[in-house]
Order: structure tokens, then sequence, then C-alpha cells
């Protein structure tokens, strides 16, 4: 063994050029602290934790809704959309739900896709009405209570723009 090495080991830790107990300190803090986007004091670190679990943590603050309460609530988040990318994700979470959303829900969704001028996601809604009736009646009915709010904002539907062929 070298003596240098020797030296090193018995001075103990240099605290002049190199901290390795800062730099081991700023690994363990979580990304963010160490970018400085929040106060290091303000994230509890846990330094006990396991990374494998043998139980599983299920909580839920939801309750079961009912179809008006579902309604409702997606009434009032298509009303406070101000981009794009806000009534993308509230589209993709209503129709995520093994339901067609009423249409109140869709003409809220219609005036918020008028409000940030998003003509192309107004002729998908009408899409995903489609894809989400079971029948095509009750697709016609989704279109005739709409029909006065498609004509006011001028929505022509995929079906009338790209008629299919008869076939031969």
């Amino acid at each position: 063994m070298s003596s240098s090495l020797l030296r090193a080991a018995v001075r103990g830790p240099s605290t002049t050029f190199f901290r390795a107990n800062a730099v081991v300190a700023a690994r363990t803090q979580p990304l963010a602290a160490r970018v400085g986007l929040v106060a290091p004091s303000l994230l509890a670190v846990s330094t006990n934790t396991s990374s494998f679990s043998t139980t599983t943590r299920v909580r839920s603050e939801h309750k079961e809704e009912t179809f008006e309460e579902f309604s409702a609530r997606y009434e009032k988040e298509f009303d406070g959309v101000q981009d794009v990318f806000e009534l993308q994700r509230n589209l993709n979470n209503a129709f995520a739900y093994d339901l067609v959303p009423s249409p109140e829900v869709i003409a809220a969704a219609l005036k918020a896709a008028r409000r940030v001028n998003d003509f192309p996601t107004a002729v998908r809604i009408f899409e995903g009405i489609k894809a989400k009736t079971q029948n095509k009646k009750q697709y016609q009915e989704y279109l005739d209570e709409l029909k006065p709010l498609r004509e006011e904002f001028g929505i022509e539907l995929v079906e009338d723009l790209y008629p299919e062929k008869p076939e031969h």
C-alpha cells in the first residue's frame, strides 16, 4: 500500500477542496431540491423507506357518483376550460368512463372548444360520441339533440364530409 493513500486515510475527510459529505448529501436529496425548484427544508425525505412493499395501500377519496353528478361535474369542468390542453384532458377523462356523456356535457365541451378556438376537437367530439354509442339510433338521438349547436358553430360531421361509397 502506498504511503500517500495511508496518509489520506489517517487524516480523515478533507475540508479544503473536495467535500465528500456535501456531495453525498446532495445526491440523497430529490432532484427538485437540488435544482432549486423547492426549498430542501420543505421536502421530507425518509431514509428508511423500502423499495418493495408486501401490502398494497389503496385509499380512495372518491365515492360512487350518479350519472347526474357525473354530468354536473363535467359540465362545470368544461365551463372552466381555458386552453386546448384542458379541453382535451377533460374529454379524455369524460370518454374514459363506461358510459356516453350526456348531451349537456357534450354541449359544454363544444362551447369550450369554441372558446379556445379548437375546431378539430369539436369535430372529434362527434367521432367520440359515434364510437361510444351502442347503435345508430342512439347516435342519431345525440345528433338531433345537438343539431342547433352544431349548426350555430358550423361543425360538419365526418360522415357528411366523407360519405361512404355504396358497395357494388
